[in-house]
C-alpha cells in the first residue's frame, strides 16, 4: 500500500472547511471544533493516545461524524491485540449509528517510533511494545485496508493540508504540551528516516536535568509545559496548576517563576534556532497547551530568534489551527490516500 502525500493532500486542501460546532466527550470538555476535508471516500479515523483514543467516522462529504474520546486499554504484552480489538467495537458502534456510511478504508495513528512503510510500533514507552505489527493486526481484524502512522507526524501533515502550515510546504511542527513532539515536512511531504526523524523534543539543548527518556538536557525537560510547571514547583515548594499559572507569575514579577520562564523560552529558541540553520524552515507551527500563551510565547521567541541568528531565513512562527483534532484528521487523510 502507497500513501500519497503531493496533489491529493492541497486538492482536500482546498475543499476543506471550518464548522462551527464544538464537539465534546462524555464529560462535556469541548475536544475541538468538527472539520470537514472535502468530498472523497468515506473512511474511519483513530487518534490513539496513552489515555484516550479519538475515534470518528467520515462520511463522502468529508463531515467528521460521531466524534469522541473513550479510555485506552491498559498497557501490556498483549496490547496490540486488544487495543485493536477495541478499535473493531468503536468503528462497530460509529457505523451502527450512521449505516449510511460505509467506510472503505481505516487511517490509525499512534504514539511512539512509528515505521508507517513497514507498518510496526517500533517502540513506545507509554503503551509498552516493541517491533508490534499492529497494521497487519488491525487490516486482519477490520478487513479493510489500514494507514498506519504516528499520531503527531500524521497530525503535522494535517496541519499542512487544512490548518496552519498551508502556506509553507518547508515547515516544522511543533506541539508543546507535557512533553514536545514535532513533525518536520519538506516539500509539503513528512519527512520520517525511519519512524526516528522529528524529535525535537529531545534534542539536547542543555547539560540538564535528566529528561524522563534517560538523556540529560533535552529540550522536553525544560520547556515543555510539563516541565514549566514540575521546575517551579522544584524551586519554590508551591505547587501550580499548569504552566499557564506559571507563566501568570512571571507577569506578576515572581522571580523563580520568571527564572524558569526564561530558561523555557531560552530552550525553545535555541532549539528552533538549530532547525532554522540545518533545515531552513518557512515557517514552525506551535500546538499544544503552551501555544495558548500567545504573546508571551511567540513575541518573546520570534525577538529570541532574531537576537540568536544573523544570515539565516528566520521562519515565521504561526499558531497551529486544528487544536486536539489534529491527529485524527491526519488519519482520515491517510485512510483516504491508501491506494
Amino acid at each position: 500500500m502507497t500513501l500519497a502525500f503531493g496533489d491529493a493532500a492541497h486538492d482536500a486542501a482546498a475543499a476543506a472547511r471550518a464548522v462551527p460546532d464544538v464537539v465534546t466527550d462524555a464529560s462535556g470538555d469541548p475536544l475541538a471544533q468538527a472539520a470537514e476535508l472535502g468530498a472523497g471516500a468515506p473512511v474511519l479515523a483513530f487518534d490513539v493516545g496513552g489515555t484516550d483514543i479519538k475515534s470518528a467516522l467520515f462520511d463522502a462529504e468529508g463531515a467528521m461524524l460521531g466524534l469522541r474520546r473513550t479510555p485506552t486499554p491498559e498497557p501490556g504484552a498483549d496490547l496490540p491485540e486488544r487495543l485493536v480489538a477495541r478499535l473493531v467495537e468503536l468503528g462497530a458502534q460509529l457505523r451502527e449509528e450512521h449505516p449510511e456510511v460505509d467506510p472503505v478504508a481505516v487511517g490509525l495513528v499512534v504514539p511512539g517510533i512509528v515505521d508507517e512503510v513497514a507498518g510496526v510500533g517500533v517502540f513506545a514507552s507509554n503503551m509498552g511494545w516493541r517491533n508490534a505489527p499492529i497494521r497487519q493486526i488491525a487490516e486482519k481484524a477490520f478487513g479493510l485496508p489500514v494507514a498506519f502512522d504516528h499520531d503527531v507526524r500524521t497530525g503535522g501533515w494535517a496541519e499542512h493540508v487544512l490548518g496552519g502550515a498551508r502556506p509553507y510546504p518547508d515547515s516544522i511542527v511543533l506541539i508543546i504540551g507535557t512533553g514536545i513532539a514535532g513533525a518536520l515536512l519538506l516539500g509539503g511531504v513528512p519527512f520520517t528516516s525511519g519512524g526516528y526523524a522529528g524529535e525535537v523534543g529531545h534534542s539536547p539543548v542543555a547539560d540538564a536535568p535528566l529528561c524522563a527518556c534517560g538523556a540529560r538536557g533535552c529540550l522536553e525537560a525544560i520547556a515543555s509545559a510539563g516541565a514549566i510547571a514540575r521546575r517551579y514547583t522544584e524551586r519554590t515548594g508551591v505547587a501550580v496548576d499548569g504552566a499557564k499559572e506559571v507563566i501568570a507569575l512571571a507577569g506578576a514579577g515572581d522571580e523563580a517563576a520568571a527564572a524558569v520562564w526564561e530558561e523555557a523560552l531560552d530552550a525553545l529558541a535555541l532549539s528552533i534556532a538549530q532547525l532554522t540553520a540545518v533545515i531552513a524552515p518557512q515557517a514552525v507551527v506551535i500546538g499544544g497547551g503552551l501555544s495558548r500563551a500567545g504573546g508571551a510565547l511567540f513575541d518573546e521567541l520570534r525577538a529570541r530568534l532574531k537576537a540568536r541568528l544573523s544570515f539565516h531565513r528566520i521562519p515565521e512562527l504561526v499558531p497551529a489551527q486544528l487544536l486536539g483534532n489534529a491527529g485524527i484528521l491526519g488519519a482520515a487523510l491517510r485512510a483516504r490516500s491508501l491506494g
